[in-house]
This record gives structure tokens, sequence and C-alpha cells, in this order.
């Protein structure tokens, strides 16, 4: 598919405001995207950098919230169990630090694909390229309608 011959030339603003909204994910979660993409909607090539970028964190909010659910239900778990036995002094079981443990390296794996898709697409926009976000790229495409 040949956008260029469809789109028209993208500008060096065009090109700064995509790249901050890839880039400004970082620090500002979400909240930096849709400001991009409100304040932007008007290019094509702006608006589907913003889109993608808010669309990444509306999914990595869904997975945090998850990740609190998980957390939470575990920790009470553990408390309850404990508060209900005779003997409160026994440390909790294994598979509680196990559970820490896996649950900790999801959080800092996902902070890492976070790090790289931002910086990997804030580069590619930087440049003026209209890469896309496995999945995510094809959902941005519908809603802004390139």
């Amino acid at each position: 598919m040949n956008e260029s011959a469809a789109l028209p030339e993208i500008t060096s603003d065009e090109k700064t405001m995509a790249t901050l909204a890839h880039v400004l994910q970082l620090v500002a979660w979400w909240i930096a995207p849709l400001i991009i993409y409100l304040v932007k909607r008007d290019s094509k090539f702006v608006a589907f950098h913003a889109m993608q970028a808010l669309l990444w964190q509306l999914i990595l909010m869904v997975l945090w919230f998850a990740a609190m659910i998980v957390w939470f239900f575990t920790i009470f778990s553990v408390v309850f169990s404990h508060a209900a036995k005779s003997v409160p002094s026994q440390p909790p079981p294994p598979g509680f630090f196990l559970g820490f443990a896996i649950l900790w390296l999801a959080v800092v794996g996902i902070m890492g694909v976070n790090l790289v898709l931002a910086i990997f697409y804030g580069v590619k926009a930087s440049r003026g390229e209209w890469a896309a976000y496995p999945i995510i790229g094809r959902w941005a495409r519908r809603v802004i309608g390139v």
C-alpha cells in the first residue's frame, strides 16, 4: 500500500508532534498522546501516531489494573489465611514469594516493552514513517480513517 501517494507531504512540525506522542507517553502516560491527538487530529500522520500511543497506554492501564487485582487478592488471601490460624507467627507459604517474584518480573517486563516501543516508534515517527504497532496500528488506522 503506497500511502505517500494518497496523503500530503509530512511537515517537520508533524514529525515532531508524532515523535512527542510516543516519547511523552513514558512520563505522561495516556495524557500526552490524548492531548496531542486532540490538538493535531487534522493531521492524519500525527493523529495516527498519537492514537497508537493512546491505545497502547489504554492497554497498559488494563494490564496494571489486572496486576493490582491479582496482587491485592494474593495479599489478602495470605493475610486472612494467617489470621485464621492459631499460630500466626508462621511465615507466608513459599508460593507467595514465587508469585511476588513473577508479578514483579511481569511489571518490569511491561515497563521495558513500553520503553522500547516508545523509543522505537518515536524514532520512526521522527523520520516521517507510518510505522504501526502490531495489531494496535490497524485499530488506530480504523479510528482515524487512514
